[in-house]
């Protein structure tokens, strides 16, 4: 099973929540860990901008990420929201297993 994690930025812990358990409930993750307190600085339309932001960490199948990325857009309320996939080069193979009955 290739599994992946996927990172998420959301604008509040209300909105990271709300993707995480959509995601969970719908079967297209085992797992989303919400990690709250973040502060990001970035360039936006021209200009350098900094926001409070909270991190989900999706675990998934690689063959979920074009279904998992296109649902996250429907739910966030970001224009661009990040939505980035990590490989997992290894890991405990239980663990993968229960990613896989999970997501199925």
């Amino acid at each position: 099973m290739d599994a992946i994690m996927i990172y998420v930025t959301a604008t509040s812990k209300g909105e990271a929540e709300m993707i995480g358990r959509t995601l969970v409930t719908e079967r297209l993750a085992a797992c989303a860990n919400i990690i709250d307190g973040m502060r990001s600085i970035y360039h936006w339309q021209g200009a350098v901008e900094q926001a409070d932001e909270v991190v989900v960490l999706i675990k998934t199948r690689r063959s979920l990420f074009d279904v998992v990325q296109a649902r996250v857009r429907v739910l966030h309320s970001a224009v661009t929201p990040c939505i980035v996939a990590l490989p997992l080069v290894a890991a405990d193979p239980d663990y993968l297993a229960w990613i896989a009955a999970e997501t199925a």
